[in-house]
């Protein structure tokens, strides 16, 4: 199908409804159940720019300013930009020992419940068989449909199969290739690697400089249906930049046309967003790197990496511990969100060391603690203790210094959950949050019990707080307490 005639399809598929490329008309969109009771996701940022593995996976721009250690290092370690540029790393992707039952098994493993591939990055290149362009996973590099044997393995063990489209960005992305000596000033039409390369905004979040043309918006939503249509996405993510005014009408007609499609599948289609791309109550917001400090009354989704440095593989990469990316997953969702944790692969396929262990062994705490995770919704408060927690995106540069003192709530039907983030070594946890008159809880508590330990606390209800004492717990990690209530 030619770009008229695909676009001409996407207007009539707008047209039938339900959904209508307006923000009253979306706004009608409702969170599906299983999302809420997921919680737990797995990001994955593999590509092309797995292969230099060096800094992070904005190689692509960074390796055409001339300034820049990518730049430095691509020159020392490859040549000079004109000879080698970043589309001659495409023959050395070959994804060599990648294999999709393995990655799903990991992932079950980990105990997410969806996974997100990046199915383009800013670099332009497709991790998928496409008729938009050739410069894609299936007809270059490894010669592979990456995505289609992603979601086949992980549909077949109950993981729902969810992308992410970062292909906004490449508007301006290899724009610094231009100002030098470089292979970026090869023929730039739609559907080269390389198009458009336009000059990058000085402000990224200026939503009036560097305004795409109509051509490259609609190669954008060409692009975005041809996911749709052809691996039924259940999520469809996209990073920042989308909230460019002029993008504005083009995401409206995207998510009807998603909504719309997924409807006649018989499901609900869910888009994560940045910033303020889309209108409150038409998709799901996400905060990259950071969350929010406080319950809020809409679903919400933290995107977060393994690495601080980087979220595709390189050999520097700076780990978090299992410790802080647990307490994160469960002050989360205490405050009715999910948790998105990326890995980044190395280029032959094969997932690190470092990046298998974290994600066993928060599958491994999940094992015991997931019922106070999977299914549970928030309580009439998210939590206490004295540490807060640092508010909006890009904030999770230093780990948060809980203290015995931060709990966090979740509830599922008469189970009330206290999971305390940093459990203490005396073993006496104090909760004012169910005091004896409390105004978040007043009712009966029958019965406590602490997940994974067959110890029964002692415990008393008293004005100033509710007390519970045991002998023999201990754990490095968050400890949950379940309140049988009434």
């Amino acid at each position: 199908m030619n770009r008229q005639d695909y676009l001409k399809a996407i207007d009539s598929v707008i047209a039938q409804g339900p959904f209508q490329d307006n923000w009253h008309s979306l706004s009608r969109f409702q969170v599906p159940d299983w999302y809420k009771e997921a919680k737990f996701g797995i990001f994955i940022h593999w590509g092309v720019y797995s292969v230099p593995a060096f800094s992070s996976e904005w190689y692509s721009r960074n390796m055409y300013i001339q300034d820049s250690k990518e730049f430095k290092h691509h020159v020392e370690t490859y040549g000079n930009h004109a000879d080698f540029g970043y589309k001659d790393f495409i023959p050395m992707f070959k994804a060599e020992r990648f294999n999709a039952d393995e990655w799903a098994d990991l992932f079950k493993r980990s105990g997410a419940r969806y996974v997100m591939p990046v199915a383009e990055h800013h670099d332009g290149f497709q991790m998928y068989k496409s008729g938009v362009s050739r410069f894609n996973a299936y007809e270059m590099g490894p010669e592979r449909d990456l995505l289609g044997e992603l979601k086949a393995a992980f549909e077949q063990r109950e993981l729902t199969f969810t992308v992410s489209s970062h292909r906004a960005e490449h508007w301006f992305f290899m724009s610094h290739g231009k100002k030098f000596a470089s292979d970026v000033h090869e023929p730039l039409a739609c559907g080269d690697f390389y198009w458009p390369a336009m000059p990058e905004p000085a402000d990224h979040f200026d939503l009036h400089d560097a305004a795409p043309n109509e051509e490259y918006l609609d190669d954008w939503l060409i692009r975005c249906c041809e996911l749709i249509d052809n691996y039924e996405p259940k999520i469809l993510y996209f990073d920042w930049w989308i909230q460019h005014e002029a993008f504005k009408p083009y995401l409206k007609k995207l998510a009807a046309y998603y909504y719309n499609k997924t409807a006649q599948l018989g499901y609900q289609g869910i888009i994560n967003y940045k910033h303020d791309a889309f209108a409150l109550g038409s998709a799901v917001p996400d905060v990259e790197r950071g969350q929010f400090a406080e319950l809020k009354p809409y679903y919400w989704q933290t995107d977060t990496a393994v690495a601080r440095n980087s979220w595709s593989y390189t050999p520097d990469n700076h780990y978090k511990t299992p410790r802080e990316l647990i307490q994160g997953l469960v002050d989360i969702v205490s405050k009715n969100g999910n948790l998105l944790l990326n890995i980044g692969p190395k280029a032959d396929g094969t997932i690190p060391d470092e990046d298998r262990d974290i994600l066993l062994a928060i599958g491994q705490w999940l094992e015991v603690n997931g019922e106070a995770i999977y299914g549970t919704t928030y309580w009439r408060t998210y939590g206490e203790g004295p540490t807060k927690v640092a508010e909006g995106q890009f904030t999770d540069g230093k780990s948060t210094a809980f203290t015995p003192q931060d709990i966090r709530f979740t509830l599922k039907g008469d189970a009330l959950y206290a999971t305390v983030l940093v459990y203490p070594e005396d073993g006496v946890v104090t909760i004012q949050s169910l005091k004896e008159k409390s105004h978040h809880f007043q009712g009966l508590i029958k019965d406590i019990a602490v997940l994974g330990f067959e110890e029964r606390p002692v415990w008393e209800r008293t004005e100033e707080a509710l007390i519970v004492k045991t002998s023999f717990v201990q754990s490095e990690l968050p400890v949950v307490l379940k309140f049988s209530i009434d």
